[in-house]
Order: structure tokens, then sequence, then C-alpha cells
């Protein structure tokens, strides 16, 4: 079988982030993240681990099939790839941010200023978006210093807990767009390959469905059934299963874990003991 080749950031966040989810989906890799490939040794895939923003064009080019990378990078380099699915995972957003001590007041602002970023190309269509004519600077890493330096009177630039921003004594002031970790993939997969992604999003599908689900079992009398039914649907009805106790059933369920504190009261109310709550891992609908 041939062998899918996906690329992965090479360090930061988003690196751990996608070498758990991996790890999730059941894909165990042969080498530590600081080589350059790592094989797989029970799935037929490769990791390719990159730059973020060499990523997109690597994928684009086939020299990857697919790869996992920020929003803000595919946006950025404008390569011709598809998005197979939106991950839910290392979260930001690119921003315009000012010195504390500017008046903002609103897009304006920004006429004839210079604005420091490593994503011109999106910063460029918000601008001619907002009718702004203002001089980009463009700049790699260390973005948040350049009005403190005199290099730019503003910036544009990946903002998560705004931590960065405020040691550097700036501020928020327009969010242009949100990011997320993206699977992206080449758009002449050979069907070999699709058959492993359709595998691999599977797998994630699994996963996806599962977060935020726990499986509850708990005994309860017969005669309060259906009424504890009615609290606990489960994914289609719940499991009911007669105890050795006569008069008794166990009953096992699944439910969002926000709902489980909702009706714990309720369900104690109506007679259930023994109640177990346990997490999921993985579910297929």
């Amino acid at each position: 079988m041939k062998t899918l080749r996906i690329a992965i950031q090479t360090k930061g966040r988003l690196n751990q982030d996608s070498i758990d989810l991996l790890a999730d989906i059941g894909i165990q890799l042969t080498q530590g993240k600081r080589k350059l490939i790592s094989k797989a040794t029970n799935f037929p895939v490769e990791v390719l681990f990159l730059r973020d923003d060499d990523i997109p064009k690597t994928v684009a080019d086939g020299i990857a099939d697919i790869g996992i990378v920020g929003e803000n990078e595919v946006l950025e380099k404008r390569e011709s790839v598809n998005i197979a699915k939106r991950l839910g995972f290392s979260k930001c957003r690119l921003s315009l941010a000012i010195p504390k001590t500017e008046s903002y007041t609103g897009p304006q602002w920004f006429n004839n200023k210079t604005i420091a970023t490593s994503y011109p190309r999106v910063l460029e269509q918000f601008l001619d978006e907002n009718n702004v004519t203002a001089s980009i600077h463009e700049i790699s890493g260390s973005v948040e210093v350049a009005p403190s330096i005199g290099l730019a009177d503003a910036i544009f630039d990946i903002v998560s807990s705004g931590s960065t921003l405020i040691s550097n004594n700036l501020k928020e002031i327009e969010i242009v767009t949100k990011s997320e970790a993206l699977l992206i993939t080449n758009r002449e997969l050979t069907n070999e390959k699709l058959y492993i992604l359709q595998d691999i999003l599977f797998r994630l599908d699994t996963v996806e469905t599962a977060k935020g689900k726990k499986y509850i079992m708990l005994n309860a009398p017969n005669e309060r059934l259906e009424e504890i039914k009615s609290l606990l649907p489960g994914m289609k009805s719940p499991t009911i299963i007669p105890l050795a106790n006569a008069g008794w059933s166990s009953l096992h369920s699944v439910i969002d874990e926000p709902q489980f504190w909702s009706i714990i009261k309720e369900l104690k109310d109506l007679g259930a003991e023994s109640i177990l709550m346990l997490p999921i891992e993985k579910m297929i609908l």
C-alpha cells in the first residue's frame, strides 16, 4: 500500500497538538519530533516536520499529501489546496494592535500609518476593503516590538491570550479574522491515497463525536424507569438490563457532561443509585 505523507509544524503548540491528535486516532510514530521525517509503525503514514509557513506550498506542490496547519497560514499563502476538515484546536485570531496611549477611531486611523506584520496579504485585503492607505512593513518574528522601537505605528499579528500585547504596551483594536488548525490536502491525490485519507477522516470523526460525551451507568427501581429514561435519552434510547434483585434494573446511556450536572439531583430524587460517569475516547454513530 502507498504511504500518505502528512506535514505538521516542527515546533510550537500546533506541533504538540498535531502529534497528540495522531496518537488519539491510533497512529504511532517511530521517531521523535526533532527528526525531519517520522514513519508510523501501524498505519501507512509518514510525518514530515516543517515550518508552519512552508506547509501550504509543500502540500500544494505534492511533496506532502496532506498537512495540519493554522488557517492563518492558508489565508496568507493562498496556495491551491483543499480544506478537508476544521480541527477545532490551536484557535487564535489575526488582529490589529496599536499603542495603549493611542485613541482608536476606526479603520481610518491607519491612514498614512506604517503597520508591521508577518501576514501582508491578509492585511492588504483588510486595508483595501476599508479603503485605507497604509504602509505595510513585512517582518518575520517579534512583530510586537515594532512600535516601541519606532519601526511601525501599529502591528498586525496572531493573538491568542493577548498577554504578549499587554507586555509590550499594545492594545487589540480590530479582529480581522479568526483561525484554527485545518487539515489541508493536495488536490490531486491518487485513489489509494484518498482511501487512506478517508480512513484518517473517519478516525477523526470518532474522536470529535466523543468530545464532551460521558457514559453514565446507574441502578434504578423499575417503577421509575420511564421517568429516568426521559432524562437520559441516550444516542437512540438507554440500554436497560434487569438486575438480580427483583424490581431493579441497570440503565446505561451517553450524555453531554454539562447535562449530567443539571440532572444529577433529579436522578437521585427518582431513586437512582450507584451512579457512575465514565469518559468516552471514541464514538461511532
